[in-house]
């Protein structure tokens, strides 16, 4: 028989802010909040609109090929992972690529490229790992 949990919120027993998960083959432990992510979004860079997103409030278009998600809520400082991909169907050429320049606690900048110089791309996308503030 198939069990169903139904709760509104988790909290850890000995620190609230803190779940372990038991990872496979039940040898080791995992933390939960470190391991979701903590802000995301898709864009099209041609007019800077977020089509989908997680913890960002607006996007920032600071030329071409350079863009600013601003989170809702704050990181808790500048040391964020990242991930991020752009769709490059359209415009692959040497020299091209998508990355995060930048972390900031409100926000991170998202640059793409095409031929060594910064080009609007559309399906961007961003994710962001760290600790929330």
């Amino acid at each position: 028989m198939a069990s169903l949990l139904k709760v509104d919120s988790l909290t850890g027993v000995t620190t609230a802010g803190s779940i372990s998960v038991t990872g496979e083959g039940n040898s080791t432990t995992t933390n939960l909040q470190q391991g979701l992510a903590k802000a995301w979004g898709h864009f099209e860079g041609s007019d800077a609109t977020l089509d989908d997103s997680l913890n960002t409030a607006s996007l920032t278009d600071n030329g071409s090929g350079n863009f600013s998600p601003q989170y809702t809520s704050n990181m808790s400082n500048t040391n964020s992972a990242s991930a991020s991909n752009g769709n490059w169907s359209s415009q692959v050429a040497s020299n091209s690529g998508h990355k995060i320049s930048s972390f900031a606690t409100t926000s991170c900048t998202v640059i793409t490229a095409s031929n060594g110089s910064n080009a609007d791309v559309d399906d961007t996308t961003y994710t962001i790992f760290g600790d929330l503030a």
